[in-house]
C-alpha cells in the first residue's frame, strides 16, 4: 500500500446495516465526494455491509477498510471494539455476531414493550426505521419516536427517553472484551478500542484497564474522536506510545442520525500501514 495515495483516512463510519442512515453504497459514495482516500465501514456487530461497500469502493476507486464495531463488556463497563480486516467466515466470529444480533433483537423488543406502555409505539414502527437485516438499536427506536411526534430528534431521545439511565432502556448482553479481542486476532483481524475516553457515553476504562487489554492483544486506541477533549487525546497518545499501540482516528459517522461529519477526525497513513501489517484476515481494498 502506498500511503501517499491515501491523503485522508477515516476509520469509523456506519451504514444502514446497523444504525446509520446511508446505505453502504451511499456511505462510500459520500466518502468519495468528500475526497476521502480510504474509508472504513464499521457497522455494529455485523459484517453484512461489506460486500456492497466493497462493490461501491471498487467502482468509485476509493480505498476501503472492512471492519465492525463490536459491543463488549470489561470489568462491568460497556466498551466498543473496532475490529478491522478479520475473516468474516471465521466460526467464532460468525457465532459471536449471531449471539450479539439475537441479544440486540431481544433488547429492542423489551424496550419497545416498555415504551409502548407510555407512548404510541409498536414494534412495526421501529422495524420500519431499520433496513432489512439491520442490527436494531436505540437509534431506530429514537427514529420511530420522532415519526410518532414524541421527540424532535435522535439527539433529544438519547438525552431523555432513551438515555442510558432511563427506565425504558435495557442493558446489553455483551461478550467479554478480552474474548472478543482474542477472537478477532484468531480471525486475522486487528482490534482497536473505540473512543476510549468518551465520558458522555458512560464510565470509561482507566489506564490500568487499557494496559490489561493491551496485554491480551489489543492493537490500538482510537485517539482522534469528537468525544475526546484535548487533554484526553494527550493522555491517550502518551499511553498508546508507551504501550506500542496503534493510534487511529475516525468520524464515527452515522449519516443524518448524528452531527458527525465524514473525515472530521482522521487516521494517519502510518497507522493504516500498521493495521495492514498486522492483518491476515482480509486485505485493505486499495484506492485506485
Amino acid at each position: 500500500m502506498d500511503p501517499g495515495r491515501s491523503p485522508v483516512i477515516d476509520l469509523h463510519a456506519h451504514s444502514t446495516a446497523s444504525d446509520g442512515t446511508a446505505t453502504p453504497t451511499e456511505l462510500v459514495t459520500q466518502a468519495a465526494r468528500a475526497a476521502i482516500g480510504t474509508i472504513a465501514i464499521t457497522d455494529h456487530d455485523t459484517s453484512s455491509s461489506w460486500p456492497e461497500a466493497a462493490d461501491a469502493a471498487t467502482r468509485l476507486g476509493i480505498g476501503l477498510v472492512r471492519g465492525t464495531e463490536f459491543s463488549t463488556r470489561f470489568r462491568g463497563l460497556g466498551l466498543h471494539l473496532l475490529a478491522y480486516l478479520y475473516d468474516p467466515g471465521d466460526p467464532a466470529i460468525v457465532r459471536m455476531q449471531g449471539e450479539l444480533r439475537e441479544a440486540r433483537w431481544e433488547r429492542a423488543r423489551e424496550m419497545v414493550r416498555r415504551l409502548a406502555a407510555d407512548f404510541p409505539l409498536t414494534w412495526d414502527d421501529v422495524a420500519a426505521q431499520a433496513a432489512d437485516d439491520a442490527t436494531i438499536g436505540r437509534p431506530h427506536l429514537a427514529d420511530a419516536l420522532v415519526v410518532a411526534g414524541v421527540i424532535d430528534s435522535r439527539a433529544e431521545g438519547f438525552a431523555s427517553i432513551l438515555h442510558s439511565s432511563s427506565p425504558y432502556v435495557v442493558k446489553h448482553k455483551k461478550p467479554d472484551t478480552v474474548a472478543v479481542i482474542q477472537a478477532v486476532r484468531a480471525a486475522g483481524g486487528v482490534p482497536i478500542l473505540a473512543h476510549p475516553a468518551a465520558r458522555k457515553r458512560g464510565p470509561i476504562t482507566d489506564d490500568g484497564g487499557i494496559r490489561a487489554l493491551a496485554a491480551q492483544g489489543l492493537a490500538g486506541l482510537e485517539v482522534a474522536h469528537r468525544d475526546h477533549t484535548p487533554a484526553d487525546r494527550a493522555r491517550l497518545n502518551v499511553l498508546a506510545i508507551g504501550l506500542g499501540l496503534i493510534r487511529t482516528g475516525g468520524s464515527d459517522w452515522h449519516g443524518a442520525g448524528k452531527p458527525n461529519r465524514l473525515s472530521e477526525e482522521r487516521t494517519t497513513p502510518a497507522a493504516l500501514e500498521a493495521i495492514a501489517a498486522q492483518a491476515t484476515g482480509v486485505p485493505i481494498l486499495e484506492r485506485r
